[in-house]
């Protein structure tokens, strides 16, 4: 076969950003389509408009690579990139921004390889296998560097002026639509995605991590009385309140929690919708605002926890704490060999529980001895793959999806495979207060609280990870449920009757820093009393 003739590397860089502004957008496309934006007057002008000018902007970004050495990695990679996105918006409706982005790359191999379907592999295929065939078979010929560097500054600019031009041209319909539909800002291929990895990328320079923040300084138990306090905290992954039975949800999906007698909140608020986002926020003493918005990092809950001297355990079954564990005994069970909870090398949350008193035994006895507290982080109900987060036992809703391409399961299968996963975790939050309830050495209490919620089809929403302001309310309303034993509520004047009057009221992740100390009684200058959501209840 005659080798093609070498071209410049404009035609790679022009035909590489056609193809991406045009069809790596068909979640673009299919989402104006559904606003009925196409179908309007002027619709397909818009729709050209959008192309144009993402085509320009790409094309200004993409020349200024144009280097021997650098251009053909970068069209593979964008096209990649491209791809990914392209599947991922448009099977599970979800959007790309930076808080997407951080979620992705602190994934683990196990929750990766779930999504990697026969559709994902043909996308890859269709969107950046069809162009870098052309792509590696064009040669490319390359001037002398000084006039390569003026041809690429001149094709930047020149893809800068299109892309003004086109929006100066089309501002109003362009400038409206974006006003009145935001998400569509997260579903430009691939610059959502290329801006969200520069965001991520910037952090280090907005942020000094070089250095922790300690507080807490001052930490103290305010009452050694009595038996010690052994608190478990449960860090829900991906729950949402309304599928709980305790909270009014019209199946009985929580039999074993509604029998133990817990009480649980019903308007209750998560600081994120990642677990990347959530987790440290509502570790954090900052609250969501000041949180998002620091300059440096902090210690966090945990941290003024070991400091009053109590002993801290963190145990994960997920992707790890996100950096909350780091200075606390920490042990990870998502891979452990077990041969009924562990059947096919990723374990069932029932796991954290397994050999709970020998790893409390080992424990820093003079630290025991003024109490401790557990954290136990759930694999829970992630996603997509829910039926794999719970056990036969538990499959009580059928038939259930069984699928990670969601949009192939029917809502209820979707429905049922989900509310299985929370009828497991009703289970291990159950066999966790059987637990602690055996543990009479110890005034006894359970915390469960999920790190955000769920989409499962809701406007043609799947998964979770949109952006806060523009997330719908199932991926921001949490469970937050309490137990106290008779010990506990002794030890502390505060009583579950108590806490179920308190059903209503609003709680977010901002309490959750205050509302633990509060809880096992720490004293210190960063406690705030109004952001203990238990105070009302406490006789300290």
């Amino acid at each position: 076969m005659t080798q093609p003739r070498p071209r410049r590397p404009l035609q790679l860089v022009l035909g590489t950003s056609a193809w991406l502004a045009t069809a790596a957008n068909v979640p673009l496309w299919t989402e104006l389509s559904r606003l009925g934006l196409l179908e309007r007057p002027g619709g397909w002008w818009l729709a050209l408009a959008f192309a144009a000018a993402m085509g320009g902007t790409l094309v200004a970004l993409l020349s200024l690579l144009a280097w021997r050495w650098t251009l053909k990695p970068a069209l593979l990679l964008v096209l990649a990139t491209a791809a990914a996105g392209a599947y991922f918006m448009q099977a599970y409706g979800v959007v790309i921004d930076a808080g997407m982005v951080r979620s992705a790359l602190e994934t683990d191999r196990g929750e990766a390889g779930a999504l990697w379907t026969p559709a994902l592999l043909l996308t890859f295929a269709v969107l950046a296998g069809t162009p870098a065939a052309w792509i590696l078979w064009r040669p490319a010929a390359y001037a002398p560097v000084p006039q390569q560097a003026l041809r690429n500054l001149g094709v930047a600019a020149l893809g800068l002026l299109v892309a003004a031009l086109v929006v100066f041209a089309s501002f109003q319909p362009l400038a409206s639509t974006m006003r009145n539909h935001k998400p569509l800002r997260y579903l430009l291929n691939p610059l959502n995605t290329l801006y969200a990895f520069g965001h991520v990328a910037a952090q280090p320079w907005r942020r000094d991590r070089t250095r922790i923040q300690s507080i807490g300084t001052d930490a103290r138990l305010l009452d050694a009385s009595g038996p010690p306090v052994l608190l478990v905290l449960v860090l829900g992954e991906t729950g949402r309140s309304g599928n709980f039975g305790v909270n009014g949800y019209a199946r009985d999906t929580t039999p074993e929690l509604a029998a133990a007698g817990v009480a649980s909140w019903r308007n209750a608020w998560s600081c994120g919708t990642s677990t990347a986002e959530s987790v440290p926020c509502m570790f954090s003493h900052l609250g969501k605002e000041a949180f998002e918005a620091r300059n440096n990092d902090h210690e966090n809950l945990l941290d003024v926890l070991q400091r009053a001297g109590l002993a801290v355990l963190w145990l994960d079954n997920q992707s790890g704490c996100k950096g909350v564990c780091d200075r606390v005994a920490s042990a990870n069970t998502s891979h452990a060999s077990h041969p009924t909870l562990c059947p096919q090398g990723e374990c069932l949350d029932e796991v954290l529980l397994d050999g709970l008193d020998a790893r409390l035994a080992a424990l820093p006895a003079e630290r025991s001895a003024r109490g401790v507290v557990l954290v136990l982080h759930q694999m829970g109900s992630h996603g997509p793959d829910y039926a794999a987060r719970s056990p036969t036992a538990f499959k009580r809703f059928l038939p259930e999806c069984r699928s990670v391409q969601l949009q192939d399961c029917t809502r209820d299968q979707l429905r049922n495979a989900y509310d299985n996963s929370i009828a497991y975790t009703d289970h291990v939050l159950g066999t966790t207060i059987r637990w602690l309830k055996r543990r009479d050495d110890y005034a006894g209490a359970m915390v469960y609280v999920a790190d955000h919620g769920e989409s499962l089809g809701e406007n043609n929403l799947y998964l979770h990870g949109m952006p806060y302001a523009i997330a719908p309310d199932v991926q921001k309303h949490v469970p937050w449920i309490t137990w106290l034993s008779p010990a506990f509520e002794q030890r502390s004047g505060m009583t579950t009757e108590c806490l179920r009057a308190h059903a209503a009221a609003r709680v977010t992740h901002d309490h959750y820093f205050h509302s633990v100390l509060g809880l096992v009684q720490v004293g210190t200058a960063d406690y705030r009393r109004p952001l203990d959501a238990y105070a009302g209840c406490a006789s300290h």
